[in-house]
């Protein structure tokens, strides 16, 4: 709920600003996540399958208050991280 509230107060160049800062995250197990995918619709599909392909990935549902065209189409934003497993590396991205 905060998190919403505070978005409501940045504007949509701040956020974007934020998501592509956004690349990794450590949860609490431990296991490295790298972001590999932004977005929805059909792209979204696409790359949760090829990412599906590659390894472990997770899917966090974003709050598209802001992103108009995904406000007008009703559509869900994602993020798609992939697990990064200790050998392979960071090169990789």
């Amino acid at each position: 709920m905060a998190e919403e509230e505070n978005n409501r107060d940045k504007t949509i160049r701040e956020r974007m600003a934020e998501e592509e800062k956004l690349i990794e995250r450590v949860d609490a197990r431990g296991v490295k996540w790298k972001k590999v995918y932004f977005g929805g619709g059909e792209h979204f599909k696409n790359w949760l399958a090829q990412c599906r392909e590659l390894g472990e990935v997770e899917v966090e549902e974003v709050n598209s208050r802001g992103y108009k065209c995904f406000e007008e189409a009703g559509e869900k934003l994602y993020r798609i991280w992939l697990r990064m497993e200790e050998a392979q590396g960071d090169d990789l991205f």
